[in-house]
């Protein structure tokens, strides 16, 4: 069993669609900035003792000035560390079809892809990391888990890496992959009340 409050925290690049997945699998609706990438707080839902954390998107926002992006990363990575004493579990969302078009880009620059920084950073610090591949939908490439999991360093195919990677589709509600492992690794923590913070399986109230 666990005591105190734990937590819960969500992550990922501006626009990829954190705040519509935090919001399909919640209770809740999470609260959007005026303009794709500019939530610039935390949204906080707490059900019993776990606090799900929806942070700001980082990275490039078109239309804000560069210290701006560089000062939300700062804010995400700061809260990370200075919360990771409750922190239990993060979910890194990614946007999969376009995930590994950038990583690429990243690289060519010589570069570490910030996807890829914000995999290790949570890997690092969290206990456990649920990486969301987001907009499956929009994806054709039947390989692309697989490149995605080579690009976060692991080795393909992606199946042996389910308990990591889970393919979904906020928009659509198709998320019931990671809402049940979520639930499950709540549940296994002593957190059981958490569980009832999840929407059904339609992904509706």
């Amino acid at each position: 069993m666990v005591s105190g409050l734990k937590e819960v925290v969500f992550a990922g690049r501006s626009n990829v669609g954190k705040s519509t997945l935090f919001s399909t699998l919640l209770k809740t609706n999470a609260r959007k900035g005026k303009r794709p990438g500019t939530t610039i707080k935390p949204n906080t839902f707490q059900i019993g003792r776990v606090l799900f954390t929806d942070l700001p998107g980082f990275g490039y926002v078109s239309g804000v000035g560069k210290d701006f992006n560089e000062r939300i990363k700062d804010f995400v990575v700061h809260y990370i560390e200075n919360n990771a004493s409750r922190i239990i579990a993060s979910v890194e969302v990614i946007d999969a079809s376009s995930f590994v078009e950038i990583a690429e880009r990243w690289e060519r620059r010589g570069e570490i892809p910030i996807e890829i920084e914000m995999f290790e950073f949570l890997d690092e610090v969290t206990p456990k990391v649920f990486v969301a591949a987001n907009k499956m939908d929009r994806v054709d490439d039947p390989r692309l888990l697989d490149k995605i999991v080579e690009k976060l360093g692991m080795q393909p195919p992606w199946q042996n890496w389910r308990h990591v990677i889970y393919p979904v589709s906020a928009k659509k509600g198709e998320v019931e992959n990671l809402r049940r492992d979520l639930k499950q690794y709540l549940i296994s923590m002593g957190l059981k009340d958490a569980s009832k913070a999840f929407r059904g399986s339609s992904g509706r109230r």
